[in-house]
């Protein structure tokens, strides 16, 4: 069975750069061992996380919460598109994560994280709280900064994102390789512990 993959975007600003990142979409939906979903974080309307304890303990009760969990449930693991912003994740992103937390367990994420040094303090940030949440990391991700950021950021030289694509398919391609092995163990592992359960 393929696993299923949310492309979550975790920036939600008009005039955010993670839509030309969405060029990790396309590097997805080329592979024939997984299925990918592009998940917005703008087609949610979450409240600033108000519960009396997350969804693990008992179940939201706010209604946008309940209809963000029941989308993260529909997946096997998670390729985020990382927006460094002063050396950390968005906000949005952030309150997305504390949305949620049955949801993400022993399911892996992936990442293509940008910046002027690529995402990478962001992604680290990421990475702390997917362990929190029971989310398995992998190794490789997928980092435009530097000399690329600027050559395809829209304020500077705006160009399209093909320009650069060169340097960015070696570490797609690790990094999907990555996703897909760690959502097929998962997988395994959860269906197991579902039978023993039953």
């Amino acid at each position: 069975m393929k696993p299923r993959i949310a492309l979550i975007v975790g920036s939600t600003r008009p005039t955010r750069f993670a839509d030309k990142a969405q060029w990790m979409l396309k590097q997805a939906q080329a592979r024939t061992d997984m299925t990918v979903e592009l998940v917005d974080l703008r087609d949610y309307n979450l409240p600033f996380f108000d519960e009396m304890a997350s969804n693990f303990w008992m179940p939201s009760q706010n209604p946008e919460a309940v209809r963000w969990q029941k989308k993260l449930a529909e997946f096997d693991g998670f390729l985020f598109v990382v927006a460094e912003y002063n050396r950390s994740i968005t906000g949005a992103l952030k309150n997305a994560l504390d949305q949620a937390f049955k949801e993400w367990m022993h399911k892996p994420m992936a990442a293509i994280a940008y910046g002027s040094m690529g995402g990478s303090v962001a992604l680290n940030h990421l990475r702390a709280i997917a362990v929190e949440v029971s989310m398995v990391p992998t190794r490789s991700a997928v980092h435009i900064g530097g000399t690329d950021f600027y050559k395809v950021h829209p304020m500077v030289g705006n160009a399209p994102i093909e320009e650069i694509e060169a340097n960015l398919l070696p570490s797609a391609k690790a990094t999907l390789d990555d996703l897909v092995w760690w959502a097929k163990a998962t997988m395994a592992a959860r269906s197991d512990a579902q039978a023993k359960a039953a």
